[in-house]
């Protein structure tokens, strides 16, 4: 019986408070800043670590290798470098905006 009554006691209105710039606003507003900048990290990270590792195809046997009279090496940094970039770009943006979307779900009265 006093669950019954509680559940309707106190509202907690998360878009007041994010405007109001509150403690409690400023909690959420920490955490969509945490899960972007999080996201952004592990983004980078691979990039880094994708592209960081073409030079080592240069220095092993592969680097000597032709396909269509171009050295694979540079044949992947024109071919994979490119959409690599893109498709992290695309992929952070559609990330970034579902951390934006979940983040106005939970503000949302």
């Amino acid at each position: 019986m006093v669950l019954a009554e509680r559940r309707g006691a106190r509202v907690v209105r998360t878009r007041v408070e994010v405007e109001e710039q509150t403690e409690v606003g400023a909690v959420l507003i920490g955490g969509l800043i945490r899960a972007q900048f999080g996201l952004a990290v592990r983004l980078g990270l691979v990039t880094v670590v994708v592209l960081g590792a073409l030079p080592l195809v240069f220095l092993g046997p592969l680097g000597a290798a032709t396909v269509f009279g171009i050295r694979l090496p540079w044949l992947l940094l024109g071919l994979l470098a490119y959409p690599l970039l893109y498709g992290v770009g695309r992929m952070y943006t559609r990330l970034a905006e579902r951390n934006e979307q979940d983040f106005d779900e939970l503000t949302g009265d």
